[in-house]
């Protein structure tokens, strides 16, 4: 089980942290509930195999985990990475691949933007402003429905979790999160999030349509505590390289 890491696109170096809060990226939801609602998601596949989760930010650009382009340390080849795109059952959606080329990662946090031909579906918006503690959150993932052989219980419909903010030195999220850091620490409210859905939306809960992006999941313990990159802190980054 590949453990979560961090890639900084400045040193291409790839720091695998420690193994509380993994993000091995053939799990999901654990627990949650079924989603009724997430049409900005997107489902990552690697040789037609479930892998991570994204998020549709633009008609051509999908944000993720840096990591999950990442396979034992060497980037995975953009004709191997296909995304389904349209729907909540990932056997209906449609299939997209990257432009040859085209995938652009965060020197400061665990993101990577990757451009497609365009989509046909609703973009998330963008967070402008930081979490705040306390704040209740949703996060969206296909995948594992279990924690023993992840691989063998993947979820083929969308499912969600709820996590309330807590502050980045909580001890629980102790080498993790940390105060001007680049993510942002949750506890579990209902259900948690796992490896498969590593990339995938964390979002303000509000009316549809009106939601916004908060955070891109990037690890968890796969009980009480996740994690994501808070996407108010890249929002230039991300708008420099969508415009392009």
């Amino acid at each position: 089980m590949v453990r979560r890491v961090r890639v900084l696109l400045l040193t291409v170096l790839l720091l695998v942290t420690g193994s509380v809060m993994t993000a091995a990226p053939a799990s999901a939801v654990i627990g949650g509930s079924r989603s009724t609602y997430g049409p900005w998601a997107v489902r990552m596949l690697v040789d037609g195999k479930p892998e991570c989760t994204g998020t549709a930010v633009a008609r051509e650009w999908i944000l993720s985990a840096s990591h999950c382009f990442y396979e034992q340390a060497e980037p995975i080849a953009d004709k191997r990475i296909s995304f389904r795109v349209g729907n909540l059952d990932v056997r209906k959606g449609t299939t997209v691949r990257p432009v040859p080329g085209k995938r652009v990662g965060s020197a400061h946090a665990d993101m990577m933007l990757v451009k497609v031909p365009p989509m046909k579906i609703p973009t998330a918006r963008l967070a402008t402003a930081p979490v705040h503690i306390g704040q209740t959150v949703r996060q969206y993932g296909w995948g594992a429905t279990c924690t023993d052989d992840e691989n063998s219980c993947q979820s083929p419909v969308l499912k969600q979790s709820s996590l309330r903010v807590v502050r980045p030195d909580d001890p629980r999220c102790e080498g993790h999160t940390a105060p001007g850091g680049p993510d942002f620490c949750m506890e579990k409210v209902s259900g948690i999030p796992a490896g498969g859905d590593s990339g995938g939306p964390v979002m303000s809960i509000a009316p549809h349509g009106s939601e916004t992006l908060l955070g891109v999941f990037n690890g968890s313990d796969r009980e009480t505590v996740a994690q994501a990159g808070e996407v108010s802190q890249q929002l230039a980054w991300i708008r420099s390289v969508i415009r392009r």
